[in-house]
């Protein structure tokens, strides 16, 4: 917003005072200086007012970017807190079923031991039976004899 420059009324006559004034030429140029001084006053006013607002959006501007780019972090750090307290719950229950698979397997092997015993026996009470009857019929056999 500029200030228009006012136009001093012209004075016609000597370029000279009698009292050692200023002459008309001289009071124009000088008025002319006083608009311009004013002038130049109110842009550099209007500047510095132009600056500090641009300097005030700039913060508010980077204050904002910052704030977005914060929430996407802080965001993310959330969500990797929620994986690693799930890492620990399945690591926690895998562990437990590690344990329990373990267990399994002992039983298993301990009732697949027991069952070839068992086998074992069947046989070896064949065997003897086997043997028994081997036996009988040799002393049925020389006692007929």
């Amino acid at each position: 917003m500029s200030i228009p420059p006012q136009n001093p009324p012209i004075i016609s006559g000597s370029t000279t005072s009698i009292d050692g004034g200023a002459t008309g030429l001289e009071a124009y140029l000088l008025n002319l200086l006083h608009q311009h001084q004013i002038s130049a006053s109110s842009l550099r006013h209007q500047s510095e007012k132009a600056k500090k607002e641009a300097t005030k959006a700039g913060v508010r501007v980077s204050e904002l970017l910052v704030d977005a780019v914060n929430g996407g972090v802080q965001e993310s750090f959330l969500h990797q807190k929620q994986i690693e307290l799930e890492i620990r719950a399945l690591t926690t229950t895998v562990n437990r079923f590690q344990k329990q698979t373990h267990q399994w397997l002992a039983a298993s092997r301990s009732l697949n031991t027991a069952i070839k015993e068992i086998g074992d026996f069947e046989n070896w009470i064949k065997v003897m039976e086997y043997d028994c009857k081997s036996i009988a019929t040799a002393i049925r056999n020389i006692h007929q004899a």
